[in-house]
């Protein structure tokens, strides 16, 4: 029989990963309910949360296991299939991220904070990778799953001592490093305005001079990839792919034509996520003029996106930098916090004592940036009590409130 070996660093963290999610408990719908749609906060959380909880151990026991390893993860996504990829990893990845939230909450209540610290830096290290094959949805499910994170180091602040928050942002630091919105442009561009041209091509040389086949090829091959589009509520508008062939003048050529004027416009975007955030609003504003007023049909759909994006982007950069400077507060006081720079403004976070029903709950960190009209507010909690929102354009206000 073979010995156990020494604990592996060298796997790649995705097989892990997908370990993890073959020991997903299967829970009844009402265990479900249970656990995501009451709000735990501000209450001592009963034995059935503790019992639904604990069959989740398993999953983050491998997801901590993948923390450790030290190669490059691969999800192993095959991405000639362009748009019709499937990137099933996706959602599970945010799920464990929401789970992590609530394993915190029973960890810190049951005096366990190294359990807590770990979970988190597992699931941290999981958000950063969930952005390994560069597209932009991965990099979104990383945002959102970053924002979790620190939000539940917020809402628990006060249960965590001096040196496991140390320790967490320590780890933060060492974690793999964030996929950036603007990385996503080389692969998004591959993913469909490349993919569709190498489609047009085959159908041209499958059906030399058949346009009229050729064309309904196109068109189906258009109509499989359409989704809503962003902010798309308009009633009654074309569909893309009908959009495409008036536009195309009913020709594979003119197809390509529209798929290759898409050029000038990743190679601004690609520019403009390089300025500084003084810069890149003056710019990004232009562009989105040239977006909305092109007669192009692929250009809405797939540029629309992009200052939305890096504006939840900015976010997050700023919610961690937040994160920051209160554990430098809790600290070292004054002189730590100031030692932690807003990344969009120009010197410290904004910082006040926050009142809830007038009692002096914690401290709120406001950054000078505004993404979108959304004030970065983030309210960290140094008092129990009842349940507010910590962010958001209803930041202090009870969860009640609408």
């Amino acid at each position: 029989m073979a010995l156990p070996q020494q604990t592996r660093t060298d796997i790649n963290p995705a097989l892990q990963y997908y370990q993890s999610f073959i020991v997903v408990p299967d829970l009844q719908q009402a265990d479900k309910d249970y656990l995501f749609t009451n709000e735990w906060r501000g209450q001592k959380l009963p034995d059935r949360f503790g019992s639904l909880i604990a069959k989740y151990d398993n999953q983050f026991r491998l997801l901590r296991q993948a923390y450790q390893q030290t190669g490059h993860c691969d999800w192993g996504i095959d991405m000639s299939f362009g748009p019709a990829t499937l990137l099933p990893q996706l959602g599970r990845n945010k799920a464990a991220s929401q789970m992590a939230r609530l394993r915190v909450m029973w960890d810190l209540q049951q005096g366990r904070e190294a359990e807590a610290r770990d979970d988190l830096l597992a699931t941290f290290a999981l958000a950063r990778n969930s952005s390994r094959d560069g597209t932009l949805i991965a990099a979104l499910v990383q945002i959102a799953m970053e924002n979790i994170i620190c939000s539940s180091i917020a809402e628990n602040f006060h249960r965590f001592s001096p040196e496991t928050l140390q320790q967490l942002v320590a780890g933060f630091d060492s974690a793999p490093p964030r996929g950036k919105v603007a990385d996503c442009i080389v692969t998004e561009k591959a993913f469909f305005r490349d993919w569709m041209v190498n489609k047009v091509h085959d159908l041209q040389q499958a059906t030399p001079g058949n346009e009229t086949k050729i064309m309904a090829a196109i068109h189906e091959l258009i109509a499989s990839t359409e989704g809503p589009e962003e902010g798309d509520a308009k009633p009654a508008q074309a569909s893309l792919a009908d959009r495409v062939a008036n536009a195309s003048g009913g020709t594979s050529e003119g197809v390509l034509k529209l798929l290759q004027d898409e050029d000038p416009f990743y190679q601004r975007i690609t520019q403009i996520l390089a300025l500084p955030q003084a810069e890149y609003d003056a710019q990004m504003k232009l562009f989105m003029v040239d977006v909305q007023n092109s007669s192009n049909p692929f250009i809405q759909p797939f540029f629309n996106a992009y200052d939305k994006c890096t504006a939840r982007e900015n976010g997050a950069i700023i919610r961690l930098a937040q994160v920051r400077a209160a554990v430098e507060y809790k600290l070292h006081g004054p002189d730590g916090f100031k030692s932690v720079n807003d990344p969009l403004g120009n010197g410290p976070f904004s910082f006040h004592r926050f009142l809830f029903e007038g009692v002096d709950r914690g401290f709120e960190l406001r950054s000078a940036y505004e993404g979108k009209g959304v004030p970065q507010v983030l309210i960290f909690v140094e008092k129990d009590g009842p349940a507010f929102r910590l962010d958001g354009p209803n930041a202090g206000k009870s969860v009640n409130a609408h």
